[in-house]
């Protein structure tokens, strides 16, 4: 079967070039910028937002496929500009004139003709001063203007998306998958404005419908409000073990929450970056988010985070695409490095602290299987005389030869004082040969010693390294590795980073390269494999860290070995020791591999385990 496309012969005719009519140019438009219910909601409620509204509501039905109708309480528009908003490149967001200052949502002035040219798209709106007016357009085709009933804002109803291009609905997902889409895109712009106020309805079948989602207008300063609104978007289990971050360097400003890494998840669907409040997928910006945490976390888990960068808008170019989910960067050095450095030293600020879902997930486990009837308890909590009574009666009677009955209990030698009033308290016990008990002033610490000392001495390696620097060993014979040209020109731009880790590049002509000095530390290497694995990273990920991960894996190893094993009894002031070193080093809450090395429990939360509360 031939599929190429038929040649031209001298007795053919020539093609003519036709100039296509709106309607046709509006529907190749929405191809770009409405690719299905989801995108229609957020071209919709980002043009609400430049509009000023402090309260939207999206009411969708049928995943969005039948009607899509977003409500605002924006500054709204009059009548006679209606029509005017239904044409291709008319916006009030901007002038032309400048279009690297761009400090809006919207710019492009496509999405409601584009909307128009594949739905039945209806605008009521009115303006301060103005009567209400309402103008309709299905298919390209658009009605006059009429007068309409509305208080103030604007109402947008989108009905029957791509019923002029009917093809397109057969790409179309499930009702369930298009909606739970929707939800998303309200949710990042939640985020992105904690200020506004929104709501979310399933409205299938007519009726008030059913509220998906709705988070109330928050107040207070931009780190309360976010706080506030985070909590709602994704859970008080984020915030309440998230890190706030607000750092300033070279003209760009960093804000937002990060999540420590205990708090890690199975896949990046906690993962949001922002760009002056705009919600984006930029991969140089993730990217850089995976290499703050690279040495905390396993490979197969991913950190949380909700970061905005706010940055001159004339150091940005966020029209790149139509749906302006992707941006590109001035400085885009500038902008990575910030993000790394910001994040990081706020994580070696959090110290030896770990996410309180360990200990969440611990008393879990602690509580015993419900009983086929509910527990019944006589008393709260005994008074002290009452115990002592309960315990005389119990004690076993005296043996003879022996003066008293001998005592079950053993106490670890007198700590120091202060001890218990420090974060992680005074061991009071190991057992398993492991596990370290210690004492809180509002409850009980249990540390895994293997776990915790194989992050200190990991940490003490590190340091050894960032003071002394990577020792490299050169090779007798340079090894000389065959690349397109195009991969050696991307492996020789990242040769200084490279060479910072003791793998040293040159180029050897053409296509190939020459490894000249590999990492000591990691013995013989296969240098081929280890450049096309490079170049896989960086193809994939923007950058590479394969190098550094190796260095990384081999000092774990290091400290493995060189840590407290399991097994090992501990005297008490070696438990107490390794207690104080945690608290004085930065993340010593997780071990290597991003598990916690401590769980923490109070005594309130043991004392409901057996019924006391």
């Amino acid at each position: 079967m031939n599929l190429s496309a038929p040649k031209m012969t001298g007795s053919a005719p020539r093609p003519q070039i036709r100039q296509l009519d709106e309607a046709a140019i509006n529907r190749i438009a929405a191809g770009e910028v409405v690719e299905r219910p989801a995108s229609a909601v957020k071209e919709l409620v980002e043009n609400a937002l430049d509009s000023g509204a402090s309260r939207i509501t999206v009411d969708v039905a049928d995943g969005g496929k039948t009607l899509i109708r977003v409500t605002d309480d924006g500054c709204g528009m009059a009548g006679d500009d209606l029509p005017l908003a239904l044409s291709r490149h008319a916006t009030s967001k901007i002038d032309g004139s400048d279009l690297l200052n761009i400090r809006s949502f919207g710019f492009r002035g496509e999405a409601l003709p584009s909307l128009g040219a594949v739905g039945r798209l209806t605008i009521t709106s009115r303006a301060h001063g103005h009567e209400a007016a309402t103008i309709t357009v299905a298919g390209g085709r658009m009605a006059p203007v009429k007068p309409a009933a509305l208080t103030r804002g604007t109402v947008i109803e989108l009905r029957d998306l791509f019923f002029a291009t009917p093809a397109r609905l057969k790409f179309l997902r499930s009702d369930r998958a298009e909606s739970q889409a929707i939800t998303d895109v309200i949710r990042r712009l939640a985020m992105a404005e904690p200020t506004v106020g929104f709501t979310l309805r399933d409205v299938t079948g007519g009726a008030e419908g059913r509220v998906i989602f709705r988070a109330d207008p928050t107040g207070g300063d931009f780190f309360d409000a976010l706080h506030a609104r985070l909590a709602v978007v994704l859970g008080a289990d984020f915030v309440a073990n998230a890190l706030k971050i607000d750092v300033e360097r070279d003209g760009m400003r960093l804000s937002g929450y990060a999540a420590l890494p205990t708090y890690s998840r199975g896949s990046s669907v906690q993962q949001f970056v922002f760009v002056n409040g705009r919600p984006v997928l930029d991969r140089m910006l993730l990217g850089a988010l995976r290499v703050a945490y690279f040495d905390f976390l396993s490979r197969d888990r991913h950190p949380a985070a909700v970061l905005n960068l706010i940055v001159d808008p004339e150091r940005v170019d966020v029209n790149v695409h139509p749906a302006k989910a992707e941006v590109r960067f001035r400085e885009p050095e500038a902008a990575r490095s910030l993000i790394i450095t910001g994040l990081r030293t706020a994580l070696s600020g959090a110290g030896h602290r770990a996410s309180s879902t360990v200990a969440d997930a611990t008393l879990a486990a602690f509580r015993p299987e419900p009983a086929s009837a509910p527990r019944i308890y006589q008393m709260d909590r005994p008074s002290q005389p009452s115990l002592s009574r309960a315990f005389a009666f119990q004690a076993p009677l005296p043996t003879p030869g022996f003066a008293e009955a001998p005592s079950a209990r053993a106490e670890a030698p007198a700590p120091e004082p202060e001890a218990i009033h420090r974060p992680l308290g005074a061991a009071r016990a190991q057992i398993h040969e492991n596990y370290i008990i210690a004492q809180t002033e509002t409850g009980l610490v249990i540390v895994d010693q293997h776990a915790a000392h194989e992050r200190l001495v990991y940490e003490r390696l590190k340091r050894q390294m960032a003071e002394t620097g990577i020792p490299a060993q050169a090779l007798l014979i340079p090894e000389i590795v065959d690349l397109s040209a195009t991969d050696a020109t991307c492996l020789l731009d990242h040769a200084e980073t490279l060479a910072r880790m003791g793998l040293v590049l040159e180029p050897f002509g053409g296509g190939a390269i020459a490894v000249r000095e590999t990492p000591a530390i990691l013995g013989t290497v296969n240098a081929t494999a280890l450049i096309h694995d490079i170049l896989d990273e960086l193809a994939d990920q923007g950058d590479s860290l394969l190098v550094q991960a190796r260095i990384e894996a081999v000092l774990s190893r290091m400290a493995c070995h060189g840590s407290v094993r399991s097994g090992r009894q501990m005297r008490a002031e070696e438990m107490n020791a390794l207690l104080r070193e945690m608290e004085a080093t930065p993340h010593s809450g997780q071990c290597n591999h991003g598990r916690p090395t401590y769980v923490e429990l109070k005594l309130a939360d043991i004392e409901r385990l057996f019924g006391r509360r």
